[in-house]
C-alpha cells in the first residue's frame, strides 16, 4: 500500500517516519553514506544516484534512482508547487531578505495559513526543500531567493514560479562573482522578470537601481519609500521615523496615516516593515492587523538578537554581513541610548578584489563615530582596523584578534556594567562563538574535582 510522505529532507539527522530522504553529495559528507541511517529512522524512501550500491548494512527501503538527486529534488519541488492552489511571494535583495520574508509571512498569516522559507533556506537546495515541506492547506507562501552567482535567480524562479515579487535593495555584495553592482541589480531583477502579467512587484522607489528593477517587471508595481515624496513620483506607501521612537506609515490611496512602534531599531528595519505592510495591504489585510503584527515581530536567531552578560548588553547581528548591511547596522546601533558602545566586527566575505577597499572604507566610517572600542576579528577585519586608524581612531581603542575566542577574552577584561556590544560579520567568521566563550566563563569550574 502506498505511503503518504510526511516530509522531505537532505539531512539524515532530521529524518522522521515516512520522510523522503534525498542523498546529496556535500563538501564534507556524501548523503549516500547515510541512506541506511535514514531508513532506520523510518524513511519511506531515498533518492539516490543511479549507480548507488547499498552495502550490506545500509538498511532496506525503496530507492528512487536518478542521474542527479539534486536536480530530481528540484524537479519534484517545481512539480509540487504547481499542484498547489497557493499564491507565492518571492523575496530577494542584497540585505534584509529574511526579515522581510518573516514580517510579510507574519502579516499574511493574519488571514490565512501561510507557508514560508525555513530559516534562510533560500538557495538551490534550501528553496526546493522549503517548497516540498509546505504545510497542507497553505493559501499564501513567502519564499526567499538568495543568489551569489549569475544565472542562479533564473534557476530558482523556474522552481518557485512566483506570483508576486519583492526586491528589498541592491548593494555591493558577492562582488567576487559579479562584475559590478549593476550586474547584481540585473541578476536580482530576474525575480521580477519571472512574474506573470497579472502578478505584482513591490519595489523601493528611493533605493538604488529602482528604475532598472521597475523596467524588468511585466506586471503592476507598488512602490514604497522612507519619505512621502520622491523624484520617481509619490510612493504608494511611505514611512518615517518620529522623535518619540514611533513610526508613521502612510498609504497614498487611503490618504491616511497610522502610527506604530518598530520592534527593531534602524531605518532599514523601518523599510522592512514597510515592504511587509505594502504586501499585506495589497492582499486586503487591514492596517490595524498589520500594525499589531509588526509591533510584535520576533527576529530569527542572530539577527539583532539582544542578550545580557554580566550587565553588558550584547547584540548578536552576526548572521551575515556585507557593506550595505554593515552600514545599516552601525547606524541603528549608534542611535541606541545606553552606555559605552563596543564594536566586534568580522570580515565581509565574497567581495573579491574589492575586499580591501570596502573593508577600509568601513573602517573610515567607523572612525567618525564615538565608540569605546573596535575589536577586529580575523584577517579580513584587519583592513577595517587599518581604515579606522588611518582616519584618526585612537590606536589604543583598536584591537586586532585572530579569532572569536581571543576577542571574548579581551572583552571580558575590558567591558564594564552598562556597556553595549555589537557583533557583526559574515557567517563564516563565526562571531557567535564570542558569545559562547563568554557564557562558558560563567559556568562553574570542575577543575581539581576528585
Amino acid at each position: 500500500m502506498p505511503r503518504q510522505l510526511a516530509g522531505v529532507t537532505a539531512d539524515s539527522r532530521t529524518v522522521a517516519r515516512d520522510f523522503l530522504f534525498v542523498a546529496l553529495p556535500g563538501a564534507h559528507a556524501d548523503g549516500h553514506d547515510f541512506v541506511g541511517e535514514a531508513f532506520r529512522r523510518g524513511a519511506a524512501g531515498a533518492v539516490v544516484r543511479a549507480e548507488y550500491a547499498p552495502g550490506a548494512r545500509a538498511g532496506a527501503g525503496p530507492l528512487l534512482r536518478t542521474a542527479d538527486p539534486l536536480r530530481a529534488m528540484q524537479a519534484m519541488a517545481a512539480g509540487y508547487r504547481r499542484t498547489q492552489s497557493i499564491r507565492i511571494v518571492g523575496v530577494t535583495g542584497s540585505a534584509g531578505k529574511t526579515t522581510v520574508k518573516e514580517m510579510t509571512a507574519d502579516v499574511l498569516a493574519v488571514s490565512q495559513p501561510v507557508a514560508r522559507t525555513r530559516g534562510n533556506w533560500n538557495n538551490a537546495i534550501g528553496l526546493p526543500l522549503s517548497l516540498l515541506n509546505m504545510p497542507p492547506g497553505a493559501r499564501a507562501g513567502v519564499f526567499e531567493a538568495g543568489i551569489n552567482h549569475p544565472g542562479e535567480m533564473e534557476e530558482l524562479c523556474r522552481i518557485l514560479a512566483p506570483d508576486w515579487g519583492v526586491v528589498t535593495n541592491v548593494g555591493p555584495v558577492h562582488l567576487a562573482f559579479f562584475s559590478s553592482e549593476e550586474a547584481i541589480a540585473r541578476a536580482k531583477a530576474a525575480l521580477l522578470r519571472a512574474l506573470p502579467p497579472d502578478g505584482l512587484a513591490v519595489l523601493r522607489a528611493d533605493a538604488s537601481w529602482y528604475r532598472t528593477l521597475r523596467a524588468a517587471a511585466p506586471c503592476p508595481v507598488i512602490t514604497v519609500a522612507l519619505a512621502p515624496d520622491q523624484s520617481a513620483g509619490p510612493p504608494d506607501f511611505y514611512a518615517r521615523e518620529e522623535p518619540d521612537g514611533m513610526a508613521v506609515f502612510g498609504e497614498r490611496a487611503a490618504k491616511m496615516v497610522w502610527r506604530a512602534r518598530p520592534p527593531l531599531p534602524g531605518r532599514h528595519n523601518l523599510a522592512n516593515m514597510l515592504f511587509a505592510a505594502a504586501v499585506g495591504r495589497a492582499w486586503g489585510i487591514g492596517w490595524p492587523d498589520i500594525i499589531r503584527t509588526l509591533e510584535n515581530y520576533q527576529p530569527p536567531p542572530m539577527r539583532w538578537d539582544a542578550q545580557v552578560w554580566r550587565n553588558v548588553t550584547l547584540i548578536n547581528d552576526a548572521y551575515n554581513a556585507n557593506p550595505m548591511s554593515m552600514a545599516e547596522a552601525l547606524l541603528a546601533y549608534r542611535s541606541l541610548p545606553g552606555g559605552r558602545k563596543w564594536l566586534v566586527l568580522g570580515g565581509m566575505l565574497e567581495l573579491g578584489e574589492t575586499a580591501p577597499a570596502l573593508h577600509r572604507e568601513l573602517g573610515r566610517e567607523i572612525a567618525a563615530g564615538d565608540w569605546q572600542g573596535l575589536v577586529a576579528v580575523g584577517t579580513l577585519a584587519e583592513w577595517i582596523a587599518d581604515g579606522a586608524e588611518s582616519c584618526g581612531m585612537p590606536p589604543e581603542r583598536i584591537s586586532r584578534c585572530a579569532g572569536p575566542l581571543e576577542a571574548a577574552a579581551l572583552l571580558a577584561q575590558s567591558m564594564r556594567p552598562g556597556d553595549m556590544v555589537l557583533l557583526k560579520g559574515s557567517r563564516g567568521i563565526g562571531l557567535e562563538n564570542v558569545l559562547r566563550a563568554l557564557a562558558e566563563m560563567d559556568k562553574p569550574s570542575r577543575a581539581g574535582a576528585g
